[in-house]
């Protein structure tokens, strides 16, 4: 019997699939650097699959995500998503109007997706491909979507700050903006909050999250009750959990299968 045990055991093990992760390094012209990404993607696929792009947090970089949330390699091979993590420096994932280093929405528009379109086997369509991200790259993950619906046809965001006017002084966000009080148009302008006024019903998916001792979580309810407002349809979850990777790990997998559903069903 313990043998037959062992048998079993090594036949799971052996049938097991896992996905491939690429590193990969290129030059950006807009940011007159090389920046690193990640790709995921279901091992041995060579058909067009949609695509997920993950953003990091303040601090974090392009292995953030791969770190915080393991079990992505094995969700790109059960869901049959291509997943990408770019580096986003502590950007806010901004094009700067007063400095020229920050223009991190043109290289992820302009370059990094055009390169992952060409080079990784994607479906290159807004119905396939999607945007999220936690802390910083949660408002990274609404404030592309909002401004780019011709390439996302969804956005999500994870104890995101969302709205970056109560922090003016937080996180290198004036480095991007200016300073707050001399510059407060530019922060209205750059901020989820008010970018969604401009939003259309059906225009995108979204999903947002955000855990019951979070600090975000104040900005996120009044984001969720401004989209009620103008009567923007969107998922909206607080679960419990803080500011934390714990909470991140475990919220990706729920946002993952709503991506999924868009991608399969188109709502």
């Amino acid at each position: 019997m313990k043998r037959f045990l062992l048998i079993v055991i090594f036949i799971v093990a052996f049938d097991q699939t896992y996905a491939s992760v690429d590193t990969v390094n290129i030059y950006s012209a807009f940011l007159h650097k090389p920046v690193k990404f990640v790709v995921i993607q279901p091992d041995q696929n060579k058909n067009p699959l949609p695509t997920v792009f993950l953003l990091h947090g303040y601090s974090g970089n392009y292995a953030s995500w791969v770190t915080i949330a393991p079990q992505l390699q094995a969700k790109a091979n059960q869901l049959q998503l291509n997943i990408v993590c770019p580096d986003g420096a502590n950007s806010w994932y901004y094009d700067s109007p007063i400095d020229s280093t920050i223009q991190y929405e043109s290289f992820l528009m302009k370059e990094l997706i055009p390169y992952v379109d060409q080079y990784y086997p994607t479906i290159n369509d807004r119905t396939k491909r999607a945007i999220t991200g936690l802390s910083m790259g949660g408002h990274g993950g609404l404030y592309l979507s909002i401004r780019h619906s011709d390439i996302f046809g969804a956005g999500g965001s994870t104890s995101g700050g969302v709205d970056i006017r109560p922090f003016p002084n937080n996180w290198e966000i004036k480095k991007a903006l200016g300073e707050y009080e001399k510059n407060q148009s530019v922060w209205d302008a750059n901020t989820v909050m008010t970018l969604v006024e401009g939003l259309k019903k059906n225009q995108l998916k979204l999903i947002i999250d955000c855990g019951l001792d979070d600090f975000f979580l104040k900005v996120n309810r009044s984001l969720h009750e401004k989209l009620q407002a103008l009567k923007i349809d969107h998922d909206y979850i607080e679960r419990p959990g803080a500011h934390n990777a714990p909470y991140w790990k475990n919220s990706i997998d729920y946002q993952l299968l709503f991506f999924k559903k868009y991608f399969d069903n188109g709502n």
